[in-house]
């Protein structure tokens, strides 16, 4: 294990240092200490390795990942796995607000609650929440998937179009063109998959389903699935 202290060396020097892995580094696993907020923390990998960061971040931790494995031991701010692309990263306390927002793939795990617009215009990454997430989260989600296991806030899904978003709590509103929707085999079978991969032990029949009313844009035969 690589040992970095940032307040030592600094965020430029960490950054391109985990910049300049590639798939066949023997460096796999990386552990950042002193983080004490600072912002934009391990952005850009594209490597398959392990970071984990003891301490809470500023903005943007984990930005445009691609590949590697995050684990922040505290909290973030506003942004955390924005536009990520592939990985999982995991949040052991709670995140500030537009977490995993334009995500296009890998798994975005918090541990404690999320802010507002939790998944805005998310393009296919999944994010397990395990406690509540504020207002106007998976505004205009286009794909992937969105579990909470606590409570929604005020216009949930708002002008949705294909993700899918399953709730355990009460949702204090459901935004334009988002309405309950039936579950089925295949979305209980989806749960499961990613309940167990962000080691939650909720249970998928616990969960409603919702999804877009297809009223606000024109719809997709590929994405059937979402419906």
């Amino acid at each position: 294990m690589l040992e970095f202290d940032l307040q030592e060396n600094g965020l430029r020097k960490l950054n391109s240092a985990l910049h300049d892995q590639k798939e066949n580094s023997n460096q796999t696993v990386w552990k950042i200490t002193n983080p004490k907020g600072s912002h934009a923390i391990a952005v850009g990998i594209d490597a398959p390795i392990e970071v984990n960061i003891e301490g809470s971040t500023g903005y943007y931790c984990g930005g445009m990942n691609k590949l590697a494995n995050i684990n922040v031991k505290g909290s973030v701010g506003p942004g955390v796995a924005e536009n990520m692309m592939s990985g999982k990263v995991v949040i052991d306390g709670d995140a500030s607000q537009y977490a995993g927002a334009t995500g296009h793939g890998g798994l975005l795990v918090i541990k404690g609650n999320a802010s507002s617009r939790c998944g805005i215009s998310m393009k296919g990454i999944n994010i397990v929440v395990h406690g509540n997430i504020g207002h106007m989260s998976a505004f205009m989600a286009q794909s992937g998937t969105l579990v909470v296991c606590g409570d929604a806030g005020d216009a949930l899904g708002d002008s949705l179009y294909e993700a899918k978003l399953f709730v355990r709590g009460n949702v204090k509103s459901l935004g334009a063109d988002c309405e309950k929707k039936e579950m089925r085999p295949e979305h209980l079978e989806l749960l499961e998959q990613l309940l167990s991969e962000a080691e939650c032990d909720a249970k998928p029949e616990e969960f409603t389903r919702y999804g877009s009313a297809r009223k606000l844009y024109n719809f997709n035969i590929d994405n059937s699935d979402a419906y």
